[in-house]
């Protein structure tokens, strides 16, 4: 069983970090360099960092500023927001990130996952679905951070992009975000079934029950935001909580 990885998500907007509710992120908590230098001391395994203004600003991401987080970051670090081409991930690479996180590209040119994960290697290519669920029960694929409903199954879509080559899924949930009231459990369940990848919660931590209940429905690593913004809670005494529970853990000394 892959030791479960903790990773906080900083959502970067015009030169600050934000966060809300349903992926409405209003809300100012502070600034991106100071929080990586924190989390490089609170036993976080990786961190997500995303721009979430880019795509639907269409500009190309910001890799000086993206050069600069990633000096001072001494975990992995993964990169999102506004990548939509081969050349964008070669500089977000050089600029110091460990791994690209692709949304809003996949559904309009699907060739640019399979083409990065062929050049770049499977390990680097995060391949991130966001989701609501409907009145109906069923899921539906969001991409431009939430604003563009996509025709796409995500159970059916996850699988797709492990054909083409993405070596994790980033699976958030709209609807949770924000709103600490837990993962949602059912379509972590689905798409974990239907993939051989990791597929990294995203979306409603709120406890470290919170936590062991998406790694029972079968995901692999968790992200979260405002649990730890907003709570007194920390990864580490997520991780000791884990382990009690029997779910093996990283730590790292």
């Amino acid at each position: 069983m892959l030791k479960t990885r903790i990773i906080p998500t900083l959502l970067w907007k015009d030169f600050g970090l934000v966060k809300g509710i349903g992926f409405d992120s209003w809300r100012r908590v502070g600034t991106v360099l100071p929080a990586i230098k924190v989390y490089n001391t609170r036993e976080v395994d990786e961190l997500i960092l995303v721009d979430i203004t880019a795509t639907n600003e269409d500009r190309e991401p910001d890799y000086e500023s993206v050069e600069e987080f990633c000096a001072e970051c001494f975990v992995p670090i993964t990169v999102g927001g506004g990548i939509s081409s081969l050349d964008h991930i070669t500089k977000l690479l050089r600029a110091g990130a460990d791994k690209i996180c692709i949304n809003s590209a996949a559904y309009t040119n699907p060739a640019l996952v399979r083409e990065a994960a062929s050049r770049f290697g499977s390990q680097c290519i995060v391949a991130s679905i966001d989701v609501r669920r409907m009145e109906n029960g069923t899921h539906v694929c969001f991409s431009r951070a939430g604003t563009r409903q996509e025709v796409k199954n995500p159970v059916e879509w996850a699988s797709e992009l492990e054909t083409m080559g993405a070596g994790e899924i980033l699976l958030t949930s709209i609807d949770r975000d924000g709103t600490m009231q837990g993962y949602d459990l059912n379509i972590i369940k689905k798409i974990s079934q239907a993939v051989n990848i990791p597929v990294i919660a995203s979306g409603g931590a709120g406890s470290y029950s919170h936590m062991v209940e998406a790694i029972n429905a079968g995901a692999t690593a968790l992200a979260a935001a405002s649990i730890f913004h907003f709570t007194q809670q920390t990864p580490l005494e997520a991780k000791n909580h884990m382990e009690n529970m029997g779910v093996p853990t990283r730590y790292h000394g």
